[in-house]
């Protein structure tokens, strides 16, 4: 399913968020098979979303620069720019 740009920025948002709440969880429940379960699933499909917004629309973060030639995170607009959206 392709998505643009804003649609993507904002589904790894929501993962980010979910799976932050999720590591608070697991800090004090541990044991929980369900917990765990989604936060795998959630950070499967984060995972998913980033891959798809790095190839059409360039990295997120630096750590992610793709071309070992060139540095290409200066190259704008950076994703929370509004031009980039």
């Amino acid at each position: 399913m392709m998505h643009n740009q804003n649609q993507l920025l904002r589904m790894i948002q929501k993962y980010d968020f979910a799976l932050y709440d999720l590591m608070l969880y697991l800090d004090t429940h541990t044991q929980s098979r369900e917990a765990l379960a989604l936060f795998d699933k959630y950070r499967s499909q984060r995972q998913q979303a980033v891959d798809e917004y790095t190839k059409r629309f360039g990295s997120l973060q630096a750590i992610q620069n793709q071309n070992p030639n060139q540095w290409e995170w200066g190259k704008g607009p950076f994703p929370w720019e509004r031009e980039a959206n």
